[in-house]
């Protein structure tokens, strides 16, 4: 069944897992692997729209009163989540299409951005919304 908290707790999963692919991605370039990086920014890119075109199949079609239980304060938790997820959302498009290109200097402003951004997602995905 596709109920809220499950649904949340599943995205919560889905966050932290590809989180753990965005610090691989970092570790490789740390050590010079570009290659590397590039790839596995590709698969955080397709893992990270997967997740985003899922839920909004889940919240428009399957079942558009999901997040109805949400409480006053929950919702409000949700918003602050989605002013970190939406603009992180957006801008990896930018960064892959820069990456790939090797736009580094706008690359690598776009990345600081985007840094601020996942984290804020992240903590707010994982530590704020409940399940």
């Amino acid at each position: 069944m596709l109920s809220g908290p499950t649904v949340i707790l599943a995205l919560k999963i889905a966050v932290a897992a590809v989180t753990a692919l965005l610090l691989a991605s970092l570790l490789a370039l740390w050590r010079g692997n570009y290659r590397l990086h590039g790839r596995i920014n590709l698969v955080f890119f397709l893992l990270t729209l997967l997740a985003l075109l899922g839920l909004e199949l889940i919240v428009r079609v399957l079942n558009p009163d999901v997040f109805r239980y949400f409480t006053e304060d929950e919702n409000r938790l949700l918003n602050v989540h989605l002013c970190f997820s939406i603009p992180s959302a957006l801008l990896m498009p930018v960064m892959l299409y820069t990456g790939l290109k090797h736009v580094r200097r706008v690359h690598l402003v776009l990345a600081a951005l985007f840094g601020v951004l996942w984290a804020g997602t992240f903590v707010t995905g994982v530590f704020f919304l409940p399940h």
